[in-house]
């Protein structure tokens, strides 16, 4: 396991200090705020925490109300919604200098034998042919009024292998319309524990680094 992967390992350990209180730390990021990813996971452990293990989650939504401050800690405040027969909801407020600046809402659920109804996965190619971002965006130099930009990208993925299935959106700007989608794949670079709150943890903190995109 690589360290990038163990200092996020570790960012994701949140600190109890009250029942249903934690509280998290921050990297730096590649803006002067903190990562959007990075509060949205850490939120997801704090509300997986209050949670039985065998209740996965499987639904959240997220509303960022203020920009985070990269250099003060933040408490998750963990409100127990409902404790049903099967299902399981938590609301968390993320709080800094004693203002909200993230809201989660999440629903977790025992395993039961469902409707599957989710779309097929669209074609893609196979990730071992995409280049890592380490080889595209350096191929991109031109594309960034500022090298540096180069180096906080490549610091922010430095944890997860990030591959996109076509040229991303920032790259081609200019080059006329596309289809509002984006493809990706991603995997950490080391292998994880068997934890599946911690697998969509970090899949939530991804999530946040290509969420644009689409939009572009």
């Amino acid at each position: 396991m690589n360290t990038a992967l163990t200092s996020l390992l570790d960012l994701l350990d949140l600190e109890r200090i009250e029942q249903d209180i934690f509280r998290g730390i921050s990297r730096s990021a590649v803006v002067p705020r903190v990562f959007g990813g990075q509060v949205a996971a850490q939120a997801l452990v704090a509300a997986g925490r209050t949670v039985p293990e065998d209740r996965a989650a499987h639904s959240l939504h997220a509303y960022f109300l203020r920009p985070g401050d990269p250099g003060a800690p933040i408490v998750y405040q963990v409100d127990r919604i409902r404790d049903g027969r099967s299902f399981t909801t938590r609301r968390v407020v993320a709080v800094q200098h004693g203002q909200p600046i993230f809201h989660l809402s999440a629903s977790f659920q025992e395993h039961e034998e469902g409707l599957e109804h989710q779309e097929p996965m669209p074609p893609a190619p196979d990730p071992e042919s995409l280049p890592t971002a380490e080889e595209l965006l350096p191929a991109h130099a031109d594309k960034f009024p500022d090298p540096k930009v180069i180096d906080r990208l490549l610091e922010a993925r430095a944890a997860v292998d990030l591959r996109y299935a076509e040229d991303p959106p920032f790259l081609v700007a200019g080059q006329g319309p596309r289809e509002p989608r984006s493809q990706v794949w991603f995997r950490t670079r080391g292998k994880l524990a068997d934890d599946p709150l911690l697998h969509v943890c970090l899949a939530t903190y991804v999530s946040d680094m290509t969420l644009l995109d689409s939009v572009l």
